[in-house]
């Protein structure tokens, strides 16, 4: 990896926005060109959502990639991949791995250490551009955000990391995984393996009754229902089984997780 594709700036209102109006200003930027700070003053995420961030204590990046030769169609690979690259570098640094929550949210048991928002631009029927933002709870102690279940690196583990190396080794995740992109098996095996809840029944809520991606809840709610992950298709629906067997399909936002206040607390 060239050390001139990391370019640090001290403060911004978010790291998406800045790098999408230096590619309108008409810079010729590199691909994987990376944009990175300690400090957002808007940080976004899904959905419209702000992403909490204490100065200087957590990394926030945004990586540019021009994916030769990918259709629209074929658009939910980078949000197998962005994941993918952040998970392998934190899981040398947890004694429990990091998972993936669909879309591309990272997860340490159930609670929320990194949320990813991917901006493509398209020409045609293909990508032109893609910009991966990412929002990653490092040296933060405390949150003070109504966000459900945020948790960060350090009060996992108790110890500081220096976030120029993180972002480095980051950075070098995303250039060793990048050929995936051209391996969509071998990339969605590797997605599906560190899949947060693969395995078991869990109770999910429709969004017709709430547009929340994640709903913590202390008692029962009726309007749950207990499904199985079985598949993530090609346009990047989350496929569950039913307890009858019947299979649904949900698009982002067509569905939330929902997670108990006892077990978004057990991994501190």
């Amino acid at each position: 990896m060239k050390s001139d594709l990391l370019h640090y700036i001290d403060e911004t209102d978010s790291t998406n926005n800045r790098l999408k109006q230096m590619l309108s200003d008409g810079q010729q930027l590199p691909d994987l060109y990376t944009l990175y700070t300690f400090y957002q003053t808007a940080g976004r995420g899904q959905q419209g959502n702000s992403w909490e961030s204490e100065q200087g204590k957590n990394l926030l990046f945004s990586t540019l990639l021009r994916p030769a030769d990918l259709s629209a169609a074929d658009q939910f690979r980078l949000s197998m991949l962005a994941p993918l690259a952040i998970v392998n570098v934190l899981g040398s640094l947890l004694s429990c791995p990091p998972a993936i929550k669909w879309p591309n949210d990272i997860y340490v048991g159930d609670k929320k250490l990194s949320g990813i928002l991917i901006e493509n631009t398209l020409a045609g029927s293909r990508l032109s551009a893609s910009v991966i933002g990412v929002g990653l709870n490092v040296n933060q102690k405390r949150f003070l955000s109504p966000a459900p279940n945020p948790v960060s690196l350090t009060q996992l583990t108790g110890e500081q990391y220096d976030l120029h190396m993180l972002m480095w080794q980051i950075t070098e995740a995303f250039c060793q995984l990048l050929p995936l992109l051209q391996r969509p098996q071998e990339l969605k095996r590797l997605y599906m393996q560190h899949l947060y809840r693969r395995e078991g029944w869990y109770p999910y809520v429709e969004r017709e009754v709430s547009a929340l991606p994640t709903s913590i809840l202390q008692n029962a709610d009726r309007r749950q229902f207990l499904a199985q992950i079985v598949d993530i298709d090609n346009s990047g629906r989350l496929c569950l089984m039913l307890q009858d067997q019947s299979i649904r399909r949900y698009h982002f936002k067509q569905v939330r997780y929902v997670i108990t206040q006892d077990t978004a607390q057990s991994v501190l």
